[in-house]
């Protein structure tokens, strides 16, 4: 038994007597030749690394724009310690509150070399997977490096908090930016301040350095010139194969998108066919991701006749697809094409995420032409109404929105690994830090994932398309206020009578469900609103028989999300069905089974060749 394991127990009193060298063997380094010709074969890795970093800039093939991201996350935190250092009297309590951590925190480890017991103050005292090694807490040195880290990024994250004067986008994006340093600054992503990767270096004598660095070579190059981290196994996926699979024709396509339609497994259908809108920012097949979890087939053998749009993955020649575009040649188009497949005017919509915005705006157009072919809409994860969007509002202002508008004029779209990046940020300790020291670090191949394949699987935006996007949603928040303006007209949520199914996600971190909740009351029509357990893919691809999570269903979507979550009724595992009854309740009629294209001629076999253009 170590000296830190009897301080653990509270024994050993004597400072190290009783030291068990062999706690600290896994730490020597044994063979220092194979460790040097490692880490030089490592820093030739790294050079290769450069090359491809440097390469595409040389040629002018890539520009950076490191420049003013940068710029704008020193000038807002520049604000905060504006604040700090103006009045000296704050100065030396900001100082005073750190020094003191870290006295507390040297004068514990002390303790423990001297064998005392000595626990972490209740503010310090978490679970954090990050730290689950046990070195972190029985190896006195890691333990110190540990609980520095914590009541350093506490100090700083409270120095956000607590600085007056400041406006709320201001102070918003300094919490923003405080995590985001937080997360790359942790311990657990150096070698010599994290104990496995120490041991697991020594022990390797390097070797994971270098295969850790030939996968950063790699993942540069196949990022021509950024870095591509890989999240999963990608060889092992193929859209077609084992991947987007449920069984379906291409019926049409426009500039903008494939319309799928997908064969019957019932031989009933319901009368009213089903179009999915997915996001344009994302691929479709999020709901069709393996016939177990696929939302596709479930809604197809529950006796739907489901339409898919596939949007394109655009290029220069869509530079001008605007929102209107997206609600003609998309939504509208879809609509058109499932009249003439299957004969029926009236459809079912769902939209996910930004599709459900397009959708919702799409609706309000319609209802101010008198079109009235939607009778219900799904809104899975969606916002209308975006006062409180979550953190991606961190990444718009008009200073910023100008600084993307100027990059998407040079090519007419914005790269998909701009928004994968964005969306990997909201959650940087769990969706790129890890990654990084598995991958480049302890040199492991990741494990193959359906659903971190189809993430990495990003996709460009239309310059006009996004433009409108981030100004008319997230910047000025038109569409909750009814001054959004599509085809030359004003539109209204209001207008919008149809029923609505407004599913969050209690975890969400892209559409947050306080956001969601607000956007129920912006509708004309009754809202029912429904909130699942898990997040923005989890809480939404749950799959009955699994079992997993919950939702809550109650009143009115009115007041706070709080109060109407603790009067709700909690029902364990999916909300499918729930869904496909509400459905059912607005018409059950049933016809028979129609194939897929009916006097259209299909052009393709499902999942179609939109969706496997990669950006």
């Amino acid at each position: 038994m170590t000296a830190d394991r009897k301080a653990e127990d509270g024994g050993g009193k004597n400072g190290f007597a009783g030291f068990d060298p062999k706690s600290i063997e896994p730490y020597i380094v044994k063979d220092p030749e194979s460790l040097a010709v490692n880490l030089a074969r490592a820093a030739e890795q790294l050079g290769k690394a450069a090359s491809a970093w440097l390469a595409p800039r040389e040629t002018g093939e890539k520009t950076d724009g490191f420049g003013e991201p940068v710029s704008d996350m020193v000038k807002t935190l520049s604000k905060i310690s504006e604040y700090w250092l103006s009045d000296p009297r704050r100065t030396l309590e900001a100082q005073t509150h750190l020094l003191g951590s870290f006295f507390d925190i040297w004068s514990r480890t002390l303790h423990r070399i001297a064998g005392d017991v000595a626990t972490d103050p209740t503010n310090l005292a978490r679970t954090d997977k990050r730290f689950a090694d046990e070195d972190w807490v029985r190896n006195p040195f890691f333990d110190f490096i540990r609980q520095a880290y914590f009541a350093t990024s506490d100090w700083a994250e409270r120095m956000v908090n607590d600085a007056e004067g400041l406006d709320d986008h201001t102070k918003h994006k300094a919490a923003f930016y405080v995590r985001q340093i937080s997360s790359a600054l942790s311990p657990t992503n150096f070698i010599t301040t994290n104990p496995q990767l120490y041991r697991e270096t020594v022990a390797s004598s390097g070797a994971n350095l270098v295969k850790g660095m030939q996968m950063l070579a790699e993942d540069i190059a196949a990022g021509r010139g950024d870095l591509r981290l890989r999240q999963t196994d990608t060889s092992k996926f193929a859209i077609g194969e084992n991947i987007a699979i449920t069984p379906g024709k291409v019926i049409a396509q426009s500039e903008v998108c494939q319309v799928i339609q997908y064969e019957a497994s019932t031989e009933t259908v319901l009368k009213r066919p089903l179009l999915i809108c997915p996001p344009w920012i994302n691929k479709f097949y999020v709901l069709d991701l393996n016939p177990q979890k696929s939302f596709i087939k479930w809604a197809v053998d529950q006796g739907h006749t489901v339409f898919v749009i596939s949007w394109v993955n655009p290029d220069e020649r869509h530079a001008s697809k605007d929102w209107e575009a997206y609600a003609r040649e998309g939504i509208g188009f879809a609509l058109d094409i499932i009249e003439q497949a299957s004969g029926e005017r009236e459809v079912n919509a769902i939209g996910y995420c930004v599709g459900g915005t397009l959708l919702a705006a799409t609706l309000a157009l319609h209802a101010a032409e008198g079109d009235d072919r939607i009778r219900s809409a799904t809104l899975f994860t969606t916002q209308v109404d975006f006062t409180y969007a979550g953190d991606l509002k961190v990444f718009v202002d008009d200073d910023q929105i100008r600084q993307v508008e100027r990059s998407m004029s040079a090519t007419g779209y914005l790269e998909g690994s701009k928004m994968a990046t964005a969306f990997n940020m909201l959650r940087a300790s769990e969706l790129i830090w890890p990654y990084f020291v598995n991958n480049y670090l302890k040199g492991e191949e990741p494990l193959p994932f359906d659903l971190l394949y189809w993430n990495s699987d990003s996709t460009r935006m239309p310059a006009a398309n996004h433009s409108f996007y981030l100004r008319n949603c997230y910047l000025e928040n038109k569409l909750s206020r009814g001054e959004m303006v599509l085809a030359g007209r004003k539109i209204s949520l209001a207008d919008v009578k149809v029923p609505i199914y407004n599913l969050a996600t209690k975890e969400d971190h892209i559409a947050p469900a306080k956001s969601v909740f607000l956007g129920s009351s912006c509708f004309g029509g009754k809202v029912t609103f429904v909130l699942s357990g898990s997040g923005h893919i989890a809480g939404v691809v749950n799959p009955p028989d699994r079992s997993k999570y919950q939702y809550w269903t109650g009143g009115p979507a009115k007041g706070d999300i709080d109060q109407w979550l603790g009067k709700a009724k909690e029902t364990p595992g999916s909300w499918w069905p729930h869904w496909h009854g509400w459905v059912e309740k607005l018409d059950k009629k049933r016809v028979p089974a129609r194939k897929p294209g009916g006097p259209l001629n299909s052009l393709e076999e499902a999942p179609g060749s939109y969706v496997r253009a990669r950006a």
